[in-house]
């Protein structure tokens, strides 16, 4: 593999759903992104299949203390996921988990209302959806994430990434029901490392993609 594989995100975005499209058609399916640099890779991967797109917002709930440590997460749809083990082997106090609760959802709401603008969020029960991001490194916020997609009744949940560890992409296999994923390098340290441009995607940029897989197909 030639180091960088890909342009930008628009272009693992365009890899990714080639690859999708050599395995079948995918109907019934609706493409959620995780926001915000997930976006402009799930907008190519929903036009080229011809499915909804929609964000699917993820915020973990950390540890208190140690925050990169996912005890839980809340997401899209007012679901909440709780790893019950980790909270009491750590002795994280009912108020505590309220707390960070609290604070995750009301930016979970910010982002909501500047992402969506007021859309109805794409239909998820019964449907295959596929989980896109531009790439995992940790998987932590991911899985916690897939925990929560679940309550919403999905048929089946495909993570499609165009680049991760091979030991996430293992892990993940157990948490979805299939993972479809690019390239899983050996050397991989960093999401970043695998575009030559990787410059932050913005609000704006997360809102015009939106709007656009919105309109009606001409």
């Amino acid at each position: 593999m030639s180091y960088p594989p890909f342009l930008n995100r628009r272009d693992a975005g365009e890899h990714l759903a080639a690859r999708l499209r050599e395995r079948g058609a995918w109907p019934n399916t609706t493409v959620l992104a995780l926001p915000r640099g997930g976006v402009p890779v799930g907008a190519e991967v929903a036009r080229a299949l011809g499915s909804p797109l929609d964000v699917f917002l993820v915020r973990k709930l950390g540890v208190p203390g140690y925050e990169e440590v996912a005890m839980g997460a809340v997401a899209s749809g007012g679901v909440r996921y709780l790893n019950g083990d980790l909270i009491r082997r750590a002795g994280v106090r009912p108020d505590a988990i309220e707390a960070v609760e609290a604070r995750e959802r009301a930016e979970l709401a910010r982002r909501e209302q500047v992402y969506r603008e007021g859309r109805t969020p794409a239909p998820i029960a019964g449907r295959t959806v596929l989980l896109v991001d531009d790439g995992i490194a940790t998987g932590a916020t991911l899985r916690a994430g897939l925990q929560a997609l679940r309550a919403l009744s999905p048929a089946r949940v495909v993570v499609a990434v165009p680049v991760a560890p091979p030991e996430t992409a293992r892990a993940l296999e157990v948490e979805a029901d299939e993972v479809v994923c690019l390239h899983t390098p050996p050397d991989f340290m960093a999401v970043g490392q695998f575009y030559r441009d990787f410059a932050q995607t913005t609000d704006d940029e997360v809102r015009e993609a939106l709007t656009r897989a919105a309109r009606p197909q001409e």
